[in-house]
């Protein structure tokens, strides 16, 4: 198998990511982040016990090619689990993320996502399991296989930068660090301070995530934080573009997620969907309307020729 670059190869200026989103972080859709500015992206969050238990689930959940940088993202409470998922998966990726930080409440009854960020004794166990695991693949440089960990942030931050220290101890490659609680509303506002107390606290990069719409955002994130990049997932989900400095999606990028939706066999859900969110603000009531009338992907190409003269 050949050797996959580091996810963090050397580059001017601070990392760009695209985040782990259920449903929505397939194929078409990060290599039209990557086309725009996106230097990393992630699978959606994949339950490890499943990954490793099924082959057909491993061929619904993932899929890649040679020239995506990507990391896929396990949600687990058992480290040999996610261990045995990460050893299956390491060849064909540049790196296994853990989430600590689904807000969901099944996932928290599941005993994954945000419900790890009270248990970092697991967590840590998982990191090793990991490591352990993917030892034998190395990456283009000789470097080990990269595993990192996706946080929240706790009531009491001084266990959030415990956490941190702990995870980069155990060999964590970089945090990303979701900036409000488990329990906050994405409406109330991302907690500055504390990502800028985890980024201080280690040694490995830091990367911020929350409110992330505009390539203005990002830069004053990092500015605020010194984290070393920015994860966006709503704001790429509006505007696939936002890297590249773009307010709006260009209909450019428009037409290349019909064109990537088509040739890597997007579901008409995920499609229009996609569709929708890029092509939302421009939209008028009724068009929308329309819009939301369709269910699969022929007249959702037709509509597009005949509204926007995009074909894929």
């Amino acid at each position: 198998m050949e050797r996959k670059p580091h996810p963090l190869s050397k580059k001017n200026g601070y990392f760009k990511l695209c985040a782990p989103m259920v449903r929505y972080s397939k194929l078409p859709f990060r290599q039209l982040v990557q086309e725009y500015g996106c230097d990393l992206t992630f699978s959606p969050m994949i339950l490890a016990d499943t990954f490793r238990n099924s082959d057909i689930a491993r061929k619904i959940e993932f899929n890649t090619h040679k020239q995506e940088n990507v990391i896929i993202q396990f949600a687990s409470s058992d480290p040999i689990h996610a261990g045995d998922a990460s050893a299956l998966a390491a060849p064909y990726c540049n790196g296994v993320d853990i989430n600590c930080g689904c807000p969901q409440r099944w996932a928290i009854e599941e005993g994954i996502g945000a419900y790890l960020m009270e248990h970092p004794d697991t967590v840590m166990d998982i990191i090793a399991q990991i490591k352990q695991r993917t030892a034998p693949v190395k990456m283009q440089d000789g470097s080990a296989f990269p595993c990192s960990v996706k946080i929240r942030v706790h009531s009491d931050l001084k266990n959030t930068v415990e956490m941190a220290k702990r995870a980069e101890k155990m060999g964590a490659d970089w945090i990303t660090v979701h900036g409000r609680t488990k329990s906050q509303k994405s409406s109330e506002p991302v907690n500055w301070e504390a990502i800028k107390m985890v980024k201080e606290s280690v040694q490995i990069p830091v990367f911020y995530n929350g409110d992330i719409f505009t390539l203005q955002d990002a830069d004053l994130a990092v500015e605020r934080t010194g984290a070393d990049g920015v994860m966006a997932a709503r704001g790429l989900l509006a505007n696939p573009a936002l890297f590249a400095g773009y307010d709006l999606t260009p209909m450019d990028c428009v037409q290349r997620y019909m064109k990537y939706g088509v040739d890597y066999g997007a579901t008409a859900f995920i499609y229009h969907h996609h569709l929708m969110y890029m092509l939302e603000q421009s939209m008028t009531g009724t068009e929308k309307r329309s819009f939301n009338s369709l269910y699969t992907i022929p007249s959702i190409l037709d509509y597009m020729e005949d509204h926007y003269g995009l074909t894929p």
